[in-house]
């Protein structure tokens, strides 16, 4: 029988006007220290972030999303927190802030495939 992995993962949300707390999820960060997995998936649906905000500089959203991913690759581009070990770009990336790109609060949970249980997360979360 497979082992059961402890992992954690933060819904990534946008956050057009941060004085209305309104938001909508656009993607999901999981972390497994485990099987030394850190990865983050997206969907930038155009259509619904327009219809929620058209102030929203989609441009903006887009670039700062792609530093989430590139952060949790830990790829020479993505700067000092790049750099930094896994664990602490994941709470880097999941520390609370008031910018148009937040995360929720971090959920434990066991997983046995981290990569099967973030495409079921971002399926139920955001899709």
């Amino acid at each position: 029988m497979q082992q059961k992995h402890l992992f954690e993962y933060a819904v990534i949300r946008v956050v057009p006007r941060v004085e209305r707390e309104e938001f909508l999820n656009i993607g999901v960060i999981i972390y497994c220290a485990k099987l030394k997995f850190l990865q983050a998936k997206y969907l930038l649906d155009e259509e619904r972030l327009n219809a929620f905000s058209k102030a929203l500089d989609l441009a903006e959203v887009r670039e700062h999303v792609c530093a989430f991913e590139r952060i949790c690759l830990g790829e020479k581009d993505a700067g000092p927190i790049g750099k930094l070990d896994m664990a602490s770009r994941f709470r880097w990336l999941t520390a609370a802030r008031s910018t148009i790109l937040q995360t929720s609060k971090v959920h434990p949970g066991f997983c046995d495939d981290a990569s099967q249980t973030m495409e079921k997360l971002f399926e139920q979360l955001v899709v």
